[in-house]
């Protein structure tokens, strides 16, 4: 069970994690929060493949490419202290204008919410499970169906 002062170091490792990670900083800006094998989980197509923390911090890297202004939005944050997990409700927001993505940019906009479930060691984070839909961001940026 983690101890107060426990609590507030983890709030704070956390929340420097998402500003490196959704902010499109990549794994050199994510590393120093993580376990160095830290795994990523997640039942969403385009991610379903990644298995790293690390390859999952160069995917949102990626996003910033196709989408210049890419931002997030923390909507809660909060700590188990009893299972060692953090819990992050935010979401993402990014307009295709930029060079890359599967088409030509769209000009389309995204405002798609997701949470992340993170396993706490010591005062690391050594896995991420993301929670997302992710065909409802594909389809508002002109990305699918």
């Amino acid at each position: 069970m983690l101890t107060e002062p426990e609590l507030e170091a983890a709030e704070r490792l956390v929340q420097d994690f998402l500003e490196a990670c959704e902010r499109g900083q990549g794994w050199e800006a994510c590393q120093p929060y993580c376990t160095p094998e830290a795994t990523f989980a997640a039942q969403a197509e385009p991610i379903a493949h990644i298995t790293t923390l690390a390859d999952y911090a160069e995917w949102m890297k990626s996003l910033y490419g196709p989408m210049p202004n890419a931002d997030y939005r923390l909507e809660a944050l909060a700590i188990d202290r009893h299972r060692n997990k953090a819990i992050a409700c935010a979401a993402f927001l990014g307009t295709h204008t930029g060079e890359g993505g599967p088409v030509p940019p769209t000009g389309r906009a995204t405002e798609s919410d997701y949470a992340y479930v993170m396993t706490l060691a010591g005062d690391r984070i050594s896995h991420l499970v993301k929670v997302w839909h992710a065909g409802w961001a594909m389809r508002q940026l002109g990305w699918g169906d």
